[in-house]
C-alpha cells in the first residue's frame, strides 16, 4: 500500500518527463519511505535499480553488474565489468538511445567501499551530460554523509545535481490515510505515539485498540518497535550510548542544553555538537520562543513521536516488560497518555492552521508560527503560548491547545486573551483547540469578542482531511 508522496512522486515525474540527463538526490532518515517512493515511480518506466549493500566494492561491483546486465539482456548473469567506471559507462551510452533510470540506493555504502566512486560520477556526467537521456537518482539513510559528500561545496558531485529532496515523516493529514478502522480520537494518539514515519505505521493495527497495539509494540520484546530506537541510533551515529544518554536526559525533562550536560555529565560544548547531530536526524528538536532568534531562552525537546513515546515510557518500565508484563506496564503508562498527548496535539493544530492559511481561510496571514515563552512582569512569573503567528507587526494570532476529557471553559480564553497584551499587536485574532468541546460561558464569550475560533478536534480533523 502506497500512501502520499504526491508533491515528491509529481516532482520526480516532471524532471522524468524533461528526457534530458537528470541527476536527483533523495535522502533521509530510515523508515522514513525513500525505497518504496522509488519502486513507486520507476513502476512501468526503463529503470536499473540497484541497492548497495554494506560490504567491499567487489561485491558491490558485482551487485551493480548483475542488475545493469539483467535489464539489458532479462537474463540473470554472473559476469561483472571490471570497475565501476566501465559499468557506469555502460550505462550512459545505453541512455543515449532511450530514456533510462538509474536508482543508486544507499549509495553511501558503495561509495564508502570504493572511494573514487563519486569522481568517477563526476567524470561521466561531465563527459555525457550533453548527450544522455539518462536520470540518475542516489538515495541514502546516512544523512552526515549525503550532506557532506554529496550535497556540499566541496564534494565532487557538487554542481552537477538538477533536484534534490530529503524526506521527513508523514504529516498528521497523510498518517491518517492509513487508517480507516480507527476512531478520530484514536487517530491522533497513534499520531502522537509513532509519529509520520511509514515503517513504524506498518506495524499499527487498526483493527485492534490502543492499548492492544501499545502492548503489541512497544511493551513487546520481540516487536520490531521494541529495540527500534537504539538499533536506528546504532545505525546513524558512531557514539550510540552518548546520543542515549542526551536523547534520555531530555525526555525526563533537561529541556536547556546546560540541564542536558548535566544530567548527561560532559561538558556542554561536547553535549552541543551531539545535540546538533540529533536536531539534524530531526530526532531532537531545538525551540526559541516566536519572534527571537538567538536567544539564551533556547530548549530542546524531543521531536520523533516514536523517539518521544519510546523514551519517555519504555525504559522506566523495560524490568517489567522484559518479564512479559505487558498489562502491567500498560497500567503504569495509561494514566500519562493524555498529558503526553499535549504536545503531539499542539502539532495537528498547527498543522490544521497551515491548511487553513494555504487554503486563504485563515483570518491571520502569517509566515511562521511556533511557541513563545517568558516572563509576565503583571503576574511576575513565566507564561507560555501554545501557538503565536504573526502577520506583521501590528497583527497576530494566539492559541491554545488544550487535550483534555473536560471542556474548555472561560478561564482559558481570558488567559490566552491576558497573555498576548504582553506584546503590542492592535489586531489579534485568538484561536482556541479543545479534545472535548467548550463550556457555554467560553462559547458565549467568543461569540461576544467576535476575534474568537473556537475548534474543536473533530473539526480539526474534518479540515486536515
Amino acid at each position: 500500500m502506497f500512501i502520499g508522496r504526491e508533491r515528491e512522486l509529481a516532482t520526480l515525474n516532471k524532471l522524468y518527463a524533461s528526457n534530458k540527463f537528470e541527476f536527483t538526490v533523495i535522502y533521509g532518515r530510515r523508515r522514513v519511505g525513500k525505497t518504496a517512493l522509488i519502486n513507486q515511480f520507476i513502476e512501468g518506466k526503463n529503470a536499473i535499480y540497484f541497492m548497495g549493500v554494506e560490504s567491499n566494492a567487489k561485491q558491490n561491483l558485482e551487485n551493480f553488474s548483475k542488475s545493469i546486465i539483467e535489464y539489458n539482456t532479462g537474463i540473470e548473469t554472473e559476469t561483472s565489468f571490471l570497475s565501476f567506471q566501465a559499468a557506469l559507462e555502460y550505462v550512459f551510452k545505453l541512455s543515449e538511445k532511450e530514456r533510462l533510470i538509474l536508482a543508486i540506493d544507499e549509495y553511501p555504502y558503495v561509495a564508502r567501499s570504493s572511494k573514487s566512486l563519486a569522481s568517477t560520477l563526476q567524470l561521466l556526467i561531465d563527459k555525457y551530460k550533453d548527450s544522455s537521456k539518462l536520470m540518475l537518482i542516489l538515495c541514502g539513510s546516512s544523512m552526515s554523509y549525503m550532506e557532506d559528500h554529496v550535497l556540499a561545496y566541496k564534494a565532487p558531485l557538487y554542481g552537477r545535481r538538477t533536484a534534490q529532496m530529503k524526506l521527513v515523516p508523514f504529516d498528521f493529514d497523510e498518517t491518517c490515510r492509513y487508517f480507516k478502522n480507527f476512531s478520530d480520537e484514536d487517530k491522533a494518539l497513534i499520531y502522537g505515539i509513532v509519529g509520520g514515519t511509514p515503517q513504524y505505521l506498518l506495524q499499527m493495527n487498526d483493527a485492534l485498540s490502543v492499548e492492544d497495539n501499545i502492548k503489541n509494540t512497544y511493551l513487546n520484546p520481540t516487536s520490531a518497535l521494541f529495540e527500534e530506537p537504539e538499533n536506528l541510533l546504532k545505525q546513524e551515529v558512531r557514539e550510540p550510548a552518548l546520543y542515549n544518554a542526551i536523547i534520555t536526559a531530555i525526555a525526563t525533562g533537561a529541556s536547556r542544553m546546560s540541564e542536558i550536560s548535566g544530567k548527561v555529565g560532559e561538558d556542554t560544548n561536547i553535549c552541543s555538537a551531539y545535540v546538533k547531530n540529533l536536531v539534524s536526524l530531526g530526532i531532537i528538536q531545538k525551540e526559541t520562543p516566536y519572534g527571537e532568534k538567538a536567544s539564551r531562552k533556547s530548549v530542546y525537546s524531543i521531536e520523533d513521536n516514536m523517539f518521544r513515546f519510546w523514551y519517555r515510557f519504555i525504559p522506566e518500565n523495560n524490568s517489567i516488560i522484559a518479564r512479559g508484563a505487558a498489562n502491567l506496564a500498560y497500567k503504569r503508562i495509561e494514566p500519562y497518555l493524555s498529558a503526553y498527548m499535549g504536545k503531539a496535539f499542539e502539532e495537528i493544530c498547527k498543522q490544521y492552521l497551515w491548511k487553513l492559511l494555504l487554503a486563504g481561510k485563515c483570518p491571520v496571514e502569517f509566515s511562521s508560527l511556533g511557541r513563545w515563552w517568558g516572563n509576565d512582569p503583571v503576574e511576575k512569573s513565566q507564561a507560555e503560548i501554545d501557538i503565536l503567528a504573526e502577520q506583521d507587526k501590528n497583527t497576530a494570532l494566539f492559541g491554545e491547545c488544550k487535550w483534555t476529557n473536560e471542556k474548555v471553559d472561560l478561564g482559558v480564553l481570558e488567559t490566552l486573551v491576558k497573555r498576548s497584551e504582553l506584546f503590542s499587536y492592535k489586531k489579534v485574532h485568538y484561536y482556541l483547540f479543545a479534545k472535548s468541546g467548550f463550556t457555554k460561558g467560553c462559547i458565549d464569550k467568543a461569540n461576544e469578542m467576535g476575534n474568537v475560533t473556537l475548534v474543536s478536534y473533530g473539526n480539526v480533523l474534518t479540515e486536515i482531511n
